[in-house]
């Protein structure tokens, strides 16, 4: 009669963090969740726009565009510089090309 050998007793290794520890990402990612704040996003990952330019481009008037903005700032994606009267706006979180990528990847129609 053939013996089982015995299972290695060894747990196989988990990936890091704990639910917890996805709370702050899990709040961050509700932030993106709008169409306004990914287009937003997609536009200042080819570079720094004002905020009237984004609402021009957003279809939207400039105080709407200004909150869009203060919630991805409070999130970190976003960092504002002053040029004069100007404020400039561009990505602070470099991490978001690739969350872009995939999301142009799934939802937005392939390039003819």
């Amino acid at each position: 009669m053939a013996t089982k050998s015995k299972k290695n007793d060894v747990k196989a290794s988990k990936p890091r963090g704990t639910v917890r520890d996805f709370a702050q990402a899990a709040e961050c990612l509700k932030t993106l969740a709008h169409p306004v704040r990914l287009r937003i996003v997609q536009l200042l990952l080819f570079g720094r726009y004002t905020v009237g330019e984004l609402a021009a481009d957003c279809e939207i008037q400039d105080n709407v565009a200004s909150d869009h903005l203060r919630l991805l700032q409070r999130c970190g994606f976003l960092v504002s510089e002053r040029e004069g009267r100007r404020v400039y706006y561009q990505i602070a979180e470099p991490h978001l090309q690739g969350l872009m990528d995939c999301i142009e990847g799934r939802f937005l129609p392939a390039e003819s």
